[in-house]
C-alpha cells in the first residue's frame, strides 16, 4: 500500500513528490498507481504532495482494466489466470491504474468511464487474425475489452464556471505478442477510440492525455497510426522538450543512431541495448485544436541544471517516465 510506502519515505515515491511539487500543475494525471476502492493510496499521495507544498483537493480514480480476469488464455501459452490473460496486464485488480489530481473542482457526476467497451464495438476494430481465422475464440472476443487500462472523459470546472475535458488513458504496450500483433492491433484502436469520440463530441473544450506507448518515428507498435493521430486537425501537438533527453540520447550512441525521430521529444528513457528500445516519446499532453497554448516542456534536466536532483538516480529514480507539461489559456 502506498501509505506504507509514504511512511517508509520510499526514495522513488519521495523523488516523484519533488517532482510533481517542483512542477505544480493545476491538474495531473499519474499511470501506473495501483488502484483501491476507497482511494486511501490516493489519498496518502495526496497528503504527501500537500506536505511538500502543493495541494490537489480534488482526486478521481475508477476502476481500470488491468488484472480483471478474462477467462480465455490469450497468449495462447496453455496457461490460464496469468497477468497476460487479464483485460490488461496486471497481477491483481487495480494493478497500475490511473489517478487524476486537481487542483480544479472535478464534476464527477459528468464523468464517463469506456473502460467497460467490448473491442469487437468499436467501429472500424481490427481483431487480431491468423490467416483467415481471428485469433481469439468467440467466447473471449465477446467479453474481451478494447482498452487495456482506461478510457475516461473527466470535466474539470474552470475558474469562469466553464467545463475543460480531461481525456484520460493509458494505451497498452505494443510488443510482447507474436505475429498475430494482438498487442500492437489493440494499442492501434486504443486511439482510434478517440478520433470516434471526437467525432460526436459537443464540446470541443478538452485536453487529451496519457502514455499512448507508442512513439510516431522509433519503436515497436503502428507508428503511422501516431504520425496520423498527431495530425489529426482537432488536436494540436505543442511538441513539448527537454535538454535531457536529447542528453540522454546522446549518451545512448553517438546521439543514438538508430533513432529516427528528434531527441528532444523523447518522454521515456528506456536502455539501448539488448532488445530495449531506447528513449522515445510515448507520453502526450494533446490540447483541443481551439486552445490557447502558452508553454509547454518535459521535465527532464540535463547533467548540471540543479534541478536534476529532483529526479533521483538508481533505486530512487522518479520514473523512466518524465513529466509532461502544457501551460493553456482558458
Amino acid at each position: 500500500m502506498l501509505r506504507d510506502i509514504l511512511s517508509a519515505k520510499d526514495p522513488q515515491t519521495e523523488s516523484v513528490i519533488r517532482v510533481v511539487a517542483h512542477v505544480d500543475a493545476d491538474v495531473l494525471l499519474i499511470t501506473s498507481f495501483d488502484y483501491d476502492a476507497n482511494r486511501v493510496a490516493l489519498s496518502a499521495f495526496a497528503g504527501a504532495l500537500r506536505a511538500a507544498g502543493t495541494d490537489y483537493p480534488y482526486l478521481f480514480a475508477l476502476v481500470p482494466n488491468t488484472g480483471l480476469p478474462t477467462g480465455g488464455d490469450l497468449d495462447a501459452d496453455g496457461r490460464l489466470g496469468e497477468a497476460e490473460d487479464a483485460q490488461g496486464f496486471g497481477d491483481f485488480a487495480g494493478q497500475g491504474g490511473m489517478a487524476l489530481l486537481s487542483k480544479l473542482p472535478i464534476d464527477e457526476r459528468s464523468a464517463r468511464d469506456f473502460g467497460p467497451m467490448l473491442w469487437i464495438d468499436l467501429p472500424g476494430a481490427q481483431l487480431p487474425m491468423v490467416g483467415d481465422t481471428p485469433y481469439f475464440r468467440p467466447e473471449v472476443s465477446a467479453r474481451l475489452r478494447l482498452s487495456s487500462v482506461g478510457h475516461w472523459d473527466v470535466p474539470v470546472i474552470l475558474p469562469d464556471g466553464t467545463r475543460l475535458h480531461l481525456l484520460a488513458f493509458h494505451n497498452s504496450t505494443p510488443a510482447f505478442d507474436g505475429p498475430e500483433a494482438r498487442n500492437d492491433l489493440r494499442n492501434r484502436d486504443e486511439l482510434l477510440f478517440w478520433l470516434r469520440y471526437l467525432d460526436n463530441m459537443p464540446d470541443r473544450r478538452f485536453v487529451l492525455l496519457g502514455d499512448t506507448n507508442l512513439d510516431p518515428s522509433d519503436g515497436d507498435g503502428f507508428r503511422d497510426a501516431m504520425q496520423a493521430f498527431l495530425r489529426d486537425p482537432r488536436l494540436q501537438d505543442p511538441m513539448p522538450q527537454s535538454t535531457g533527453a536529447t542528453e540522454a540520447a546522446a549518451l545512448q550512441g553517438g546521439v543514438n543512431l538508430a533513432q529516427r525521430g528528434d531527441p528532444s521529444l523523447d518522454t521515456a528513457d528506456w536502455p539501448d541495448e539488448d532488445g530495449w528500445p531506447g528513449n522515445l516519446r510515448v507520453d502526450y499532453v494533446l490540447p483541443a485544436a481551439g486552445l490557447s497554448v502558452l508553454n509547454a516542456g518535459v521535465f527532464w534536466p540535463a547533467t548540471g541544471d540543479p534541478l536534476r536532483a529532483l529526479l533521483g538516480d538508481g533505486e530512487g529514480r522518479a520514473s523512466r517516465h518524465a513529466l509532461v507539461w502544457v501551460d493553456i489559456d482558458w
